[in-house]
């Protein structure tokens, strides 16, 4: 057993190639300098939110896990807004966390907190050498499509484009002028807006690899140590239902029951309805009331064995009445 659980070699980060990473974190203490006005911290709260949405619904729910179907200019559309959160390309994110999924706290796992420890999982695995390229194949069925290629290659696109609305919107509310982008209104609003959202949200996201692996309940015996927490779900907009996903990660939603606040689920539910997404897979009766992958499969042959026989005894009542 020991053996099958000992660790990978993995490298040690190089400092010089993680500077910009460490820069993003520093850059919010701009703000000493130009100040900070309500309207930056309104920013700060809404991209940290609106990016995670894209995170959560595009990086994980539909390039990892194809929990739905869209159009080849939405997917586009989806992989763009998740890109401005400044995690890669979304063909690396979703190569690696389906990596992830294969091989769940075992020493293959990219970023396992039972065998690599917290800090390797909630960010050592991010800034070491060891994962820094796309793995094609892995996510073969969207590099197929040349302008995903494009930009998962060019991936800091999206979040500059980002970078400069939020500078803009600054500069028009708060300095009167889009002219005034690059006066303080502009760059208090970079600071905080921008640059303080994207490093919230980086935790937030890491959190998820980390503390759920650690902190929380089990529902399902799924042989890794997810966990769902409905702190962490509100703070990632329903990803907190993390044992959830794992005994059962193609659905849509990670909130299983009714009460477990799915935020993300409940936004994919409005896209689909104004017909930007469709066919989201929901959760099987058998997978949400089982307990394991066995009792599972128990449960499915009782519902479908009670569905088949239902429509017998509603033939022999009318048999019944008709005689």
């Amino acid at each position: 057993m020991d053996a099958v659980l000992k660790p990978e070699i993995r490298k040690k980060p190089i400092l010089k190639q993680e500077i910009a990473f460490i820069i993003i974190h520093l850059l919010p203490l701009g703000a000493l300098f130009t100040g900070a006005t309500t309207f930056d911290w309104i920013l700060c709260a809404f991209f940290y939110f609106f990016r995670m949405f894209w995170i959560t619904g595009g990086y994980h729910r539909y390039f990892a896990h194809k929990s739905y179907k869209t159009s080849r200019w939405f997917q586009f559309v989806i992989a763009f807004m998740a890109q401005t959160s400044a995690q890669k390309g979304a063909l690396w994110w979703a190569a690696h966390h389906r990596h992830h999924h294969r091989y769940s706290d075992t020493p293959a796992d990219p970023h396992s907190m039972k065998i690599y420890g917290f800090w390797y999982s909630h960010v050592g695995w991010i800034v070491g050498p060891d994962f820094k390229e796309t793995d094609y194949k892995t996510i073969g069925d969207y590099a197929k499509y040349p302008e995903l290629v494009w930009l998962n290659k060019y991936h800091l696109v999206p979040p500059t484009i980002l970078a400069l609305v939020i500078m803009a919107l600054g500069a028009i509310v708060d300095g009167g002028s889009i002219t005034a982008m690059f006066s303080t209104a502009g760059f208090s609003a970079l600071f905080i807006g921008f640059f303080l959202s994207t490093v919230i949200l980086y935790h937030g996201t890491f959190s998820i690899n980390s503390i759920m692996h650690k902190f929380g309940r089990q529902r399902y015996q799924t042989g890794d140590e997810s966990r769902n927490s409905i702190w962490l779900a509100l703070l990632t907009m329903g990803e907190g239902w993390h044992n959830n996903h794992h005994y059962y990660e193609v659905a849509s939603r990670q909130g299983f029951f009714w009460w477990e606040i799915d935020i993300t689920y409940y936004l994919l539910k409005g896209l689909q309805s104004v017909g930007f997404i469709w066919e989201l897979k929901g959760v099987p009766k058998h997978i949400k009331f089982s307990t394991d992958k066995k009792h599972a499969q128990e449960l499915k042959r009782q519902y479908e064995q009670s569905h088949s026989s239902a429509p017998t005894q509603e033939k022999m009542t009318e048999e019944d009445v008709a005689a």
